[in-house]
């Protein structure tokens, strides 16, 4: 279980500047081990919310701290399934996590929330009390592709995603051919800047973040603010 807060900045670039940061973060850092022969791979998130969407209008109003649940899945793929509590408090965040199984994560998808069993690790656990505590339901899917690179220094991880989409066809959440909806403009996407306790100085520099445009808001919370309703909450 995750204990320490890291750093995390978030850009909104469009297509040009994300190539630009493509090009100079290939020459300073290293791609991720687990990306694939492009350098990338999908990420697919299910997120939950309350039945009066606490966790969308907390990320909108800036509550601080908050969290929120999802499960991740990557590449369309059941061999890793993931249940995640990300917290953000003054800045950074943590999570917490714990490993599902298929037959449990489509249990959710459905709506319902497994009990707690002996053999949980106490992130789930807990994670799966809170969730029927508050009656959390699935809210919304969040599907992106990324570049992710890291550096060692400061446990840097610098990530591109792009094409992010969102969709509400829960019962698809394994499908590779999901229907889902971009929500930035062709082309647009998001630089992410996570670190531990320091970034080298050199990379920062490199970065040249400025004149991008810094958002505090979430993936999650655009994906809900313009999905198919034409930016209606659902």
């Amino acid at each position: 279980m995750a204990t320490e807060f890291r750093h995390e900045y978030k850009y909104i670039c469009s297509a040009s500047q994300l190539t630009v940061q493509e090009k100079r973060l290939e020459r300073l850092l290293s791609p991720d081990k687990h990306a694939g022969a492009r350098g990338t791979y999908l990420i697919r998130s299910v997120y939950f919310d309350t039945p009066d969407n606490a966790c969308y209008y907390e990320n909108e109003d800036g509550v601080d701290p908050r969290s929120k649940y999802r499960i991740r899945i990557y590449n369309c793929s059941d061999k890793r399934i993931t249940l995640e509590r990300k917290v953000k408090c003054r800045g950074m965040t943590h999570k917490d996590s714990g490993r599902l199984s298929r037959e449990m994560c489509e249990m959710m998808l459905r709506g319902k929330i497994p009990d707690v069993t002996d053999d949980m690790s106490p992130a789930l656990a807990n994670m799966l009390t809170d969730m029927k505590l508050k009656a959390m339901r699935p809210a919304v899917i969040v599907q992106y592709e990324r570049r992710p690179f890291t550096h060692s220094a400061g446990n840097v991880r610098v990530t591109l995603d792009f094409r992010i989409s969102s969709s509400q066809s829960f019962d698809r959440f394994f499908d590779p051919e999901m229907p889902a909806r971009q929500i930035l403009a062709n082309g647009s996407g998001v630089l992410e800047v996570k670190w531990d306790q320091f970034i080298p100085s050199y990379i920062k520099d490199q970065l040249q973040t400025e004149g991008l445009q810094w958002t505090s808001f979430s993936k999650y919370y655009l994906c809900r603010k313009y999905n198919n309703h034409g930016g209606a909450l659902i």
